[in-house]
């Protein structure tokens, strides 16, 4: 699972709560390898920190308060800080050898009787999807099979490029949706305690 930690449009305040989730939740669960990140204004401060697990953190989505005085700003007020949890779905590979079905016609055309008496006409059906392609472009049936693989594997690639794009862009989207309230944890103090 894809998980991004979000300061939102927060004070440096946040972004030091984003770092702090994020060695708190390294801790919890040692398999969280570092996607990507975002560095906010000052040392150790982030506005995202994007981070994949095999461990299932779903009851984490939604906002995580931190209670403390700024460390920043040592006269400020305000002592209540909020980071965004949420759950970016996940592009995936699609294609594999059993989730496609070939199936040979016969087809016209150039190519005299070879074409004619023999199914070199090729179709490719990638299951999962219900993508369809065919070649009949090679007088060889194992020539139209790579070219339709060929064929396929281009609109595989293009439709994993979109997947990639769009979990990009919900990424961002998640970057600038914070509830403050209602918070799912509640750290405490500079050391980020977590309150039980």
């Amino acid at each position: 699972m894809i998980i991004q930690l979000s300061s939102g449009q927060g004070p440096v305040e946040c972004e030091l709560a984003v770092y702090k989730l994020y060695a708190s939740l390294k801790n919890e669960y040692p398999d969280i390898e570092l996607l990507s990140s975002h560095p906010g204004k000052e040392k150790n401060c982030f506005s995202s920190i994007t981070f994949t697990t095999k461990s299932n953190l779903s009851e984490l989505e939604g906002s995580v308060q931190w209670i403390c005085q700024s460390p920043f700003r040592p006269h400020h007020k305000r002592k209540n800080w909020f980071v965004d949890v949420s759950i970016i779905p996940e592009a995936t590979r699609i294609c594999k050898d059993k989730d496609l079905k070939f199936e040979r016609f016969h087809c016209g055309g150039k190519g005299g009787q070879n074409v004619n008496k023999v199914e070199t006409g090729v179709r490719l059906t990638h299951i999962p999807t219900g993508i369809i392609v065919t070649s009949t472009a090679e007088r060889s049936q194992e020539l139209n099979r790579k070219d339709a693989l060929n064929k396929l594997n281009f609109l595989l690639d293009e439709m994993e490029r979109n997947a990639k794009k769009k979990q990009i862009n919900d990424a961002w989207r998640e970057h600038n949706r914070i509830v403050r309230g209602n918070p799912v944890r509640v750290y405490e103090g500079i050391e980020f305690k977590m309150r039980k």
